[in-house]
């Protein structure tokens, strides 16, 4: 493992729990950005790649749910749908591509929810222009 890997992961490491869940919406965002851009460019590889990343994102976020919480019953009602969105939108690419804009914006709610969350708290600032680590 070179030097760059390791400061990567040890930067991950010593994240708040906050700042991990901001990262994971950060970088959703990212690629579905991504999708976008390579759907418009024809690079359907490009796209499946990135639509394939945020379904696992929001898998992981859904698997980490502690369903203790009541909140957690609506947060698993809300990323199956997306999970159900992703999937439309990987299966019908051109016919589904103004879905991802939808897709973002819930991400994007639910990112500022926590956020607010978290300074309510007063868990570790989030950060607005945190980028992807790995």
């Amino acid at each position: 493992m070179n030097i760059y890997q390791k400061y990567k992961e040890q930067s991950v490491f010593s994240m708040s729990g906050a700042e991990l869940l901001n990262l994971l919406y950060v970088e959703a965002d990212k690629r579905l950005a991504r999708a976008e851009l390579a759907l418009e460019e024809k690079m359907y590889q490009e796209f499946e790649n990135s639509m394939v990343r945020v379904r696992d994102i929001v898998h992981y976020l859904n698997s980490v749910l502690d369903m203790s919480y009541p909140i957690s019953r609506d947060l698993r009602r809300i990323y199956t749908y997306l999970l159900y969105d992703i999937s439309r939108v990987k299966s019908g690419r051109e016919r589904q591509k103004e879905e991802i804009g939808r897709i973002r914006h819930i991400l994007s709610e639910l990112r500022e929810g926590f956020e607010e969350a978290a300074n309510r708290t007063g868990e570790n600032s989030l950060g607005r222009n945190q980028g992807i680590l790995g």
